[in-house]
């Protein structure tokens, strides 16, 4: 039997502790059915016995304290709520055990905002890891040794896993249903719990905010003229003649300080744009393109699907209110 500790920090976001309990306790009811054993032990193990979250509004009772647990499987680590920085402060007790076992052999997967106390741990210093794309420039700024994947459902590396944005977690949940059941529970807990199965990438809901907490007024005031004139054809010389800056250390600043090359800020700064005007305008591909300031369909297209993981009449397709459900053939493919 696999024991899983799903563990319950001070703030923890309840549905994603809650959420975990009940898939996993499902498959333990659909093998019961079937006349098998059992598969998992799912715990809530926690620092102390009671638990408050959502601000005390509600009190989660744990099943053990990390003392408890001598030898555990699997840790789900649950998303978090308010200021991270507060968060990893208030549950630093539970950092020493989870480097414990996972040296003794256990895996460990972080449920959405749960990475920053994932990362916390230093077991992903070097590697991959996901989160919520609201919170990715914190999780930057915080973890700069980490490799963040902004656009990922799911990792999986060394036996460390760690999940998307919200309710993405769920995906998670049934990617390591599949590991350790099979594909035929997996299939069955989708259809049960209606979970897309198949969703490997958040990049659809990602509302680029460009990163401007930082102390380098220059690249500040290049960020912001990108923003106001995107519909215009903007290079890297241009800006650096404006800055008074090389173009070498131009581009070694902007990176630092926003995670994006200057061409990377000023595509994503136009895709933004572009997604904006499909969402809430009848304006047709090409219309749209020519605002934004591409001329080439092509450019445009590849381009587009490359940070939002659809094609632009994909994405006006299933996000324009008036469209949605519609399939209108029109512009660029």
């Amino acid at each position: 039997m696999i024991h899983i500790s799903i563990i319950v920090p001070h703030g923890a976001v309840l549905g994603s502790v809650e959420g975990p309990r009940q898939v996993f306790s499902e498959v333990n009811e659909l093998l019961a059915a079937s006349g098998k054993d059992p598969m998992f032990k799912v715990q809530l193990v926690a620092l102390a016995r009671e638990v408050p979250v959502y601000k005390g509004m509600y009190t989660v009772f744990a099943d053990a304290v990390i003392a408890d647990v001598a030898k555990t499987d699997l840790i789900i680590i649950p998303a978090l709520q308010g200021d991270m920085e507060n968060a990893l402060q208030q549950n630093q007790g539970f950092i020493p055990w989870i480097q414990d076992q996972y040296k003794k052999g256990a895996e460990v997967a972080s449920l959405c905002v749960g990475a920053f106390l994932l990362a916390a741990t230093g077991l992903i210093t070097g590697r991959k890891c996901a989160t919520h794309w609201m919170a990715a420039n914190d999780f930057r700024r915080m973890f700069p040794e980490v490799n963040l994947v902004e656009d990922k459902i799911i990792t999986d590396e060394y036996g460390i896993y760690s999940s998307g944005g919200a309710f993405s977690y769920l995906n998670l949940v049934l990617y390591l249903i599949e590991k350790y059941v099979g594909r035929e529970i997996a299939m069955f807990c989708s259809k049960a719990f209606q979970i897309d199965i198949q969703r490997d990438s958040q990049s659809p809901f990602i509302m680029f905010r460009g990163q401007k907490d930082h102390e380098d007024d220059a690249i500040r005031k290049a960020q912001e003229f990108i923003e106001a004139n995107f519909e215009e054809r903007i290079t890297v010389d241009q800006l650096a003649g404006m800055l008074a800056l090389s173009r070498r250390n131009l581009e070694r600043r902007f990176k630092k300080a926003t995670a994006n090359t200057v061409v990377e800020y000023i595509q994503r700064v136009k895709v933004e744009a572009a997604k904006a005007r499909f969402e809430s305008s009848r304006e047709n591909v090409n219309e749209v393109m020519y605002k934004v300031g591409y001329t080439d369909p092509k450019a445009f297209r590849v381009t587009f699907k490359r940070f939002t993981s659809l094609s632009p009449v994909q994405y006006r397709n299933r996000y324009n209110r008036e469209l949605s459900g519609n399939h209108v053939k029109t512009g660029v493919a």
